[in-house]
């Protein structure tokens, strides 16, 4: 892949441009395909104006038929790709994503979540015959149910205030100073996904440096947000002027420096310490008094990492559920040292360690 052109659209064909790509090149798959949404008619406000819908050609389809042949030849062009190790995003509505669905699922990707994409200031129903759509669907996808997948769990739950991040996600449609227009003042491209959609999905998935591949890259959204992230992207564009809106758009953003694009690391993937390391490399030494954080409970530090109370030994976990009589106990967390007169979780030594082997 050392020739593999990153940061830039490829114009043309998303099926043949990412047939031609080498295999395996892309960490991450973010699509917003054509919705298919069958509009027959003209639809205006109360007040007889017109409601800027959706009518692009590139969203027109002669059958569902027609559509599925589209469908499964970019998914499988998508599957292409994708590393192993690879994720797909794709967002739609109730027109097509139950039929994309499907396909992916018989082209072997494996579904880890369908995320609602609830807006806040979606567009009314001005016929009042249906309910408000008033959200979308992305579906989240490993290429394979047997290899692991970039999820940056403890990253996701510091975005949402310390709470797990849920599947449905309360964001604003694109509008004010982030709509592109064009010298008309019109829209500039009439479904301009939200940067803050794309900055979750992008966090969520991928770590600084991966690839983010977009085959319907529109007006650049991927892109500008996957560049301020720290991230490459590739962007796959037939129309001219879509691709020159969102060079133009891409090219003015500054990314974010190294140190700020780093997340919130998952625990899984935090190197393991053992406790006994903290006592071979003289962080606590043998025979330090250890409590439970309310010191009702004690035990005393041995050479071997093991702790040992009035009638057990074991390790820091074994030792602390067994004074508070527990089938389990975290010891990190549950045992504090005392340190200037106060207590110290032994945890603070962990991070310590952990840090070191950066």
């Amino acid at each position: 892949m050392d020739d593999l052109k990153l940061d830039d659209v490829i114009e043309g064909d998303c099926v043949e441009a990412m047939r031609a790509l080498p295999e395996g090149c892309a960490d991450l798959v973010f699509a917003d395909p054509p919705y298919n949404l069958q509009l027959r008619n003209e639809l205006r406000r109360p007040d007889n104006s017109k409601v800027d819908a959706v009518d692009d050609s590139w969203d027109q389809f002669g059958s569902f038929a027609e559509y599925d042949r589209f469908s499964r030849d970019w998914l499988a062009a998508a599957r292409h790709v994708l590393k192993d190790s690879g994720a797909l995003w794709v967002i739609g509505s109730y027109h097509n994503i139950f039929r994309v669905g499907t396909i992916l699922q018989d082209l072997g990707f494996w579904i880890l979540n369908d995320v609602v994409w609830r807006k806040t200031n979606p567009m009314p129903n001005f016929r009042g015959r249906r309910f408000t759509n008033a959200h979308e669907t992305m579906i989240w996808a490993a290429k394979s149910a047997k290899q692991a997948y970039t999820f940056n769990y403890e990253a996701m739950k510091a975005l949402n205030d310390d709470l797990q991040m849920r599947s449905d996600w309360t964001l604003p449609i694109c509008s004010g100073n982030e709509r592109l227009k064009d010298a008309n003042g019109d829209k500039a491209h009439s479904t301009q996904k939200p940067e803050s959609l794309l900055h979750r999905v992008i966090v969520s998935s991928t770590k600084p440096g991966d690839v983010v591949l977009d085959p319907f890259f529109g007006s650049g959204t991927t892109g500008a947000v996957a560049k301020r992230l720290g991230r490459h992207f590739i962007g796959i564009e037939r129309d001219p002027d879509y691709v020159r809106i969102a060079r133009q758009r891409v090219a003015a953003v500054v990314p974010a420096d190294s140190e700020a694009i780093e997340i919130t690391r998952s625990k899984r993937a935090e190197p393991r310490i053992p406790f006994g390391w903290v006592v071979e490399r003289g962080l606590l030494e043998p025979g330090t008094i250890l409590q439970g954080p309310q010191k009702r409970h004690r035990a005393k530090v041995r050479a071997d990492g093991t702790l040992v109370c009035a009638d057990a030994t074991g390790s820091i976990h074994q030792i602390g559920a067994h004074v508070q009589g527990l089938d389990a106990c975290n010891g990190w967390t549950f045992w504090h040292y005392e340190y200037n007169g106060a207590l110290v979780s032994i945890d603070l030594l962990r991070q310590q360690l952990r840090a070191d082997l950066v």
